[in-house]
């Protein structure tokens, strides 16, 4: 994934995120001031009732205006111009909280103005079970302004307030959550980009300082091979032939490593020709029946096909059939016993290779396309390699728009079939081309994502 991509992702979330914490903080925010207002205004009505039961009750009447007076946020002064009765006082004020169901703990103390002073009424809860801090009760100051009144006191109001809005937190404490997230993904995918990068360059690095000594090893194997000397001994005769023959495997890898390389980065071209697939698969059947032959097993081969045609890159078809039939060598159990069939639908060439070997078990059918697996054989490697060949074959494939299905029994074999779309003789395929146009790109493109 490009620097560039990545800022991009960076700065679009961190501005998604910017714009949720600051809607949640409105939210949040805003039903905090409406919680606040009716509470307000649920507490003013119950006092002012309070006020009017106690003026019933004495027979006077109330001041015409300033009635009930909010002194801070959790505090109120009622002027009521009679005496009142503390005991009707607080039976009234709990009459009209439960009324409004405004089930809040508040307090309060009635100015006594023989004494000057506020005198202590009693502290109410609605929950009995829960003891309340002495140190916030009884700071209920005088007003000078009146002289019939009583002060009430909610000191539970902040706490009330925060119980009503419980989702609002229970939504905050998720965004909460979700930024944590978000950072650690961000800093994961940092991380993972980083050491893919350190990855690629060594493997790029490696396989290109490798061509060097390989195309040395093979002219000096070739003059080595070619010398009367040791053409006249059949045993560096032998030792020849085996340089000749490792030297070529490991060319073959180091080929494959930065082809699969060259798909990563996009730098990757598909050289679309027409080809007959009867003939390119006789060419394939041919030149692995003898290496088929030479450890002792069989290879059989039924091709259904007439003069069919396909558009695709002949090379990498080629390379994908030799990299299957291979593997079905490789993974015999004593002697390899391989067959092909090849047939044609409407619209498909179907193509399968069977083979009677070891076989892959469920748990790793499923991870074999990816980069580097094998499937685990302890400590024993009867069989060497990269594990780069069917990521190979699934990368070409899916670039081409072909259909790949692997079914296999531990024990008992292995099925692999290809589907290709059939160009028909005459008539040039512009759909199949367009399709693997898009193919090709999207398979770029989503390499470029994972790599990260």
């Amino acid at each position: 994934m490009k620097n560039s991509l990545i800022f991009r992702v960076i700065l679009l979330g961190a501005i998604a995120i910017a714009g949720i914490i600051g809607m949640q903080a409105y939210w949040v925010i805003n039903t905090w001031n409406i919680n606040e207002e009716d509470f307000s205004k649920k507490a003013s009505l119950a006092l002012y009732r309070t006020a009017c039961g106690l003026a019933d009750l004495s027979g006077g009447d109330l001041p015409p205006r300033n009635i009930v007076n909010q002194r801070t946020t959790n505090s109120y002064v009622v002027n009521i111009d009679s005496e009142i009765d503390d005991e009707h006082l607080e039976y009234f004020l709990q009459k009209e909280f439960e009324r409004l169901a405004l089930y809040v703990d508040f307090e309060y103390a009635v100015y006594d103005c023989t004494t000057n002073e506020m005198m202590y009424g009693n502290y109410c809860s609605f929950n009995p079970g829960k003891q309340p801090d002495l140190t916030e009760l009884g700071h209920l100051p005088k007003d000078d302004k009146f002289t019939y009144y009583f002060s009430v006191k909610f000191p539970n109001r902040s706490g009330y307030l925060l119980g009503k809005m419980q989702l609002s937190i229970f939504f905050s404490a998720i965004l909460l959550i979700v930024l944590v997230f978000f950072a650690y993904s961000m800093y994961i995918m940092l991380r993972q980009k980083r050491l893919s990068e350190l990855q690629k360059d060594f493997i790029n690095n490696m396989t290109h300082e490798f061509k060097t000594p390989i195309s040395t090893i093979k002219i000096s194997a070739d003059v080595f091979q070619s010398a009367p000397e040791v053409q006249a001994n059949q045993r560096l005769m032998r030792y020849a032939n085996i340089i000749l023959e490792q030297n070529k495997r490991l060319n073959s890898q180091v080929e494959k490593v930065l082809q699969l390389a060259r798909i990563e980065q996009g730098n990757f071209e598909l050289k679309i020709e027409r080809f007959s697939v009867p003939e390119a698969l006789n060419a394939i059947v041919n030149s692995t029946a003898v290496q088929v032959e030479k450890q002792g097993g069989t290879l059989e081969s039924d091709i259904r096909l007439e003069e069919v045609f396909i558009e695709a890159d002949r090379l990498h078809f080629t390379n994908i059939l030799h990299n299957l039939l291979d593997n079905a060598i490789k993974y015999c159990c004593e002697r390899p016993e391989v067959r092909l069939y090849a047939f044609s639908s409407e619209q498909h060439i179907n193509i399968q290779i069977e083979d009677r070997g070891v076989g892959i078990s469920k748990e790793h059918l499923s991870r074999i396309f990816s980069k580097f697996y094998r499937v685990p054989t302890g400590n024993v490697h009867k069989v060497k390699g990269f594990g780069l060949g069917l990521y190979y074959v699934k990368s070409i494939c899916d670039a081409q728009g072909w259909q790949l299905n692997i079914e296999s029994t531990p024990g008992e074999g292995t099925n692999v079939s290809l589907q290709i779309p059939i160009l028909q003789p005459g008539f040039k395929s512009w759909w199949h081309q367009l399709r693997t146009f898009f193919s090709t790109h999207f398979r770029r493109a989503s390499t470029r994502l994972t790599s990260a």
